[in-house]
């Protein structure tokens, strides 16, 4: 199975924290950087609709534009234990 992916921006704190959790728990996946990359961004846009930073594509999930208070109810549904 794929990583999720979590699309970012460079300097965007909110990513940089979301990338401290998900660290922290130890939870594996791939970074896609949108800053400056006209395709990663088309392809984040297509996938949730804006173009705001973070989000993340767990396995068709997707949750766009949030920090860690938005994450962690995420992953409690999407998450396997």
């Amino acid at each position: 199975m794929s990583l999720p992916i979590l699309y970012i921006k460079v300097g965007c704190p909110w990513c940089d924290e979301v990338i401290a959790y998900l660290d922290r728990q130890r939870i594996d996946y791939e970074t896609i950087v949108v800053s400056g990359n006209r395709e990663a961004m088309a392809e984040m846009v297509a996938l949730s609709g804006q173009s705001k930073a973070p989000t993340l594509d767990w396995h068709g999930k997707v949750l766009a534009d949030f920090g860690v208070d938005e994450l962690v109810p995420f992953l409690q549904k999407v998450k396997p234990n």
